[in-house]
């Protein structure tokens, strides 16, 4: 149940003074009896050795364990660390195109029977109401319908598929409630209603629980009756009846739990009592249902409270919740965190390993092969939301406890063209700038730095070129040292002469040591020598902007390299894509269903991506007969796209692209459509850290000078 004022115990609002009295009574009651178990405990662990009491519970070597009862164990002075563990991967995250039509927070998230869909139960509305529907949800396109609904509303309740059956354990709605009801089926799209019905009761009254499924049995864990925290693990393997297995060392309500090779892990929480009460704390317990005994087996970096837990890829991982330093008081109000760990069993550490696209509190959370769905949460106290995120392990997202960890270009260096702030951007994995263009001892080139449309790294990494589309301009720049280094055009004189441009676009440097660029406004594609600034080729003819390639070309606006060393060229008038040979000769041509084709790559084994510059716009892949293999792009909401310039394929897997007109840089998993990665602010410009104004082309520079996305460059 959603709880009470900060600070105050859960329910005391709701006590007379007697019931205060007596609920003061227990506590010190519960602290005298705290004292003495921690001392029995400590006695046991001098006995026994510190370490292998922890790991008897931990997948360590085995010891002795005792039996019916709670045990606290302690990592020791260095933490636990082991500097040997293996490397775990970091967690991609992001979030999906489409949202919830309500929004909620607190519900129950299972998986279908097939593991295809989602079917959300109850939870916490707006208005502060529970919800009684069961709704299942695609994930592949968010369309969703309610498929039956609970005997009464109830949030907070904890929720299993057990033998293709789903169980709701308890939660409320004004007042926590014992109530076990079975939903009809977990069938997935096109099965019959899904109606819940009540088979049982809980021991007693138990909301803000957790449940996780150990072969055919269910446990439920953490929780709070009303007017105590439920200390007491219960298994069940039908829902109707039930038996204490072990006791929390720490009891807690709003726990992440999680089942791990036939363990329970339980991280962080609410405080149910002591001088942290109604605050989250960072203690990782585990139990073990085999032995009836349950260990606090190590520290989360943070507290945290209403952060959901998974098991992906053999991974136990921990996404979200809210937090309140230690430090600070209990009264104070938490903080939504989008922090992501990965708990190691072997060292007992949380390695961060990524963030949530949006930080989010007390969402639902269900599995589906390797990644998880996190529906709807809490994006500050109390405040619900229609928002559905993934997160998955993923080994090109780097590594978990490394700086980076969790970036779709770990381990590379981005760099920005960002046109409405006239300058270039270099940020390392973290999204740290790194090297700014002009800046203090990188003057500007004659003529100045105006417009820069796009920017691409060449020579090993030691140089930079970049068109200024409106400056009529091409300019080498040294990199780091921000030197000028070559230039074409003349600042702000566009035409068609030798030595002039009007409104270049794509600038690069082929393997030869020549350069091309498009010249949209004279229609064509030039390639140029730079050492005497000659031009070599033209296709197309200035005056005539039409597709009769190679003669006329329609407003050429890119002119990719390929690794036969020709050139992929979009012609903005008609929609067409065209490969040419250096030289001119045409090797194929086609036809786009969209609007403004711009910057075309070549994906490999015939594909080809570009992106669609309109509102909304679009990334589409093809291949040279017109065939649509993918095509991304929402028509509204966070993944909607404002005038796209370039999007490229990452070596992650993610598609990355400048969003001009929403001021931002951003990527999306094509897979789920998520998306995993934003610097800048949606339509708000701006010169700051973490701000950008019209981006319109970026690069990546890989490890030893490499360049992933344009190897066909010199």
């Amino acid at each position: 149940m959603r709880p009470g004022p900060r600070g105050a115990p859960p329910g005391a609002a709701s006590l007379d003074p007697a019931a205060r009295r007596a609920l003061a009574r227990q506590r010190r009651l519960r602290r005298r009896r705290a004292g003495l178990t921690r001392l029995a405990v400590l006695l046991a662990l001098l006995a026994l050795g510190l370490g292998l009491a922890v790991s008897a519970l931990t997948g360590g070597p085995a010891a002795s364990r005792t039996t019916g009862g709670e045990r606290r164990g302690n990592l020791g002075a260095a933490g636990g660390i082991d500097a040997t563990a293996a490397e775990m991967p970091a967690v991609e995250a992001g979030l999906l195109p489409w949202r919830l039509a309500t929004a909620v927070s607190r519900e129950v998230v299972l998986p279908s029977r097939g593991g295809t869909s989602l079917v959300v139960v109850g939870g916490l509305l707006q208005d502060g109401s529970s919800s009684s529907a069961v709704v299942e949800v695609d994930p592949s396109t968010g369309s969703a319908r309610q498929v039956g609904t609970l005997a009464a509303p109830v949030h907070d309740a904890a929720g299993v598929d057990l033998g293709n059956e789903g169980l709701v354990l308890g939660g409320g709605s004004s007042v926590p409630v014992a109530t076990v009801e079975q939903l009809a089926s977990l069938a997935g799209a096109g099965s019959g209603p899904a109606n819940a019905t009540r088979i049982g009761s809980l021991p007693g009254a138990r909301a803000d629980a957790s449940a996780v499924v150990i072969g055919s049995t269910a446990y439920v864990v953490g929780g709070y009756s009303g007017q105590r925290a439920d200390a007491a693990v219960l298994a069940t393997s039908n829902g109707r009846t039930y038996r204490v297995v072990a006791n929390l060392p720490d009891p807690v309500r709003y726990a992440a739990v999680a089942a791990f090779k036939g363990r329970i892990y339980v991280f962080g929480g609410d405080a149910a009592s002591g001088p942290r009460a109604g605050a989250p704390v960072s203690a990782v317990q585990v139990v073990d249902p085999a032995t009836r005994s349950a260990v606090v087996a190590g520290h989360l970096p943070q507290p945290l409270e209403g952060a959901a837990a998974a098991v992906l890829d053999g991974h136990l991982i921990v996404a979200g919740g809210s937090t309140l330093p230690a430090s600070a008081s209990p009264r104070q109000a938490p903080s939504v965190t989008g922090a992501i760990y990965d708990w190691s069993t072997g060292a007992h550490r949380a390695l961060l390993a990524g963030h949530l696209f949006t930080p989010v509190s007390h969402a639902g959370v269900a599995v589906l092969g390797n990644r998880a769905w996190l529906v709807g949460g809490e994006t500050a106290p109390n405040e619900e939301t229609t928002a559905v995120q993934m997160f998955e392990p993923n080994p090109r997202f780097g590594v978990a406890g490394k700086p980076g960890a969790g970036s779709p270009y770990y381990g590379d260096t981005l760099l920005i063209a960002d046109r409405g702030n006239n300058r270039l951007l270099a940020l390392n994995d973290t999204g740290r700038i790194i090297w700014q263009y002009p800046g203090p001892g990188k003057p500007a080139p004659p003529g100045g730095f105006y417009f820069p449309d796009d920017a691409f790294f060449i020579r090993h990494g030691t140089a930079i070129i970049s068109n200024q589309e409106e400056n009529d301009t091409v300019v080498e720049i040294g990199y780091p040292s921000g030197k000028v280094l070559w230039q074409y055009g003349h600042p702000r004189q566009p035409g068609s002469l030798p030595g002039y441009l009007d409104n270049p676009d794509d600038a690069y440097l082929l393997k030869n040591g020549e350069i091309t660029v498009a010249d949209p406004m004279n229609c064509r594609v030039l390639i140029i020598d730079p050492a005497t600034k000659k031009v070599l080729h033209q296709i197309g003819t200035p005056g005539t902007c039409e597709h009769q390639p190679p003669t006329y070309l329609g407003s050429p606006n890119g002119d990719t390299p390929l690794p036969d060393g020709d050139i992929l060229v979009s012609e903005i008038n008609g929609s067409w894509i065209d490969e040419f040979t250096l030289t001119g000769r045409l090797v194929w041509t086609v036809h786009l269903p969209i609007g403004y084709p711009s910057d075309p790559q070549y994906l490999g084994n015939g594909r080809y991506l570009v992106a669609d510059y309109e509102k909304p716009g679009a990334f589409i892949e093809f291949d040279r007969n017109g065939h649509i293999f993918y095509r991304y792009g929402p028509a509204s909401g966070t993944g909607e796209l404002n005038m796209p310039s370039l999007v490229e394929s990452l070596p992650s897997g993610v598609l990355m692209a400048n969003d001009d007109h929403n001021d931002r840089m951003m990527a999306i998993d094509p897979a789920t459509g998520a998306l995993v990665w934003q610097y800048g602010h949606d339509g708000v410009p701006g010169t700051a850290p973490g701000y950008l104004y019209k981006p319109d082309g970026f690069d990546i520079l890989g490890p030893g000078g490499t360049f992933p996305t344009h190897p066909a460059t010199g």
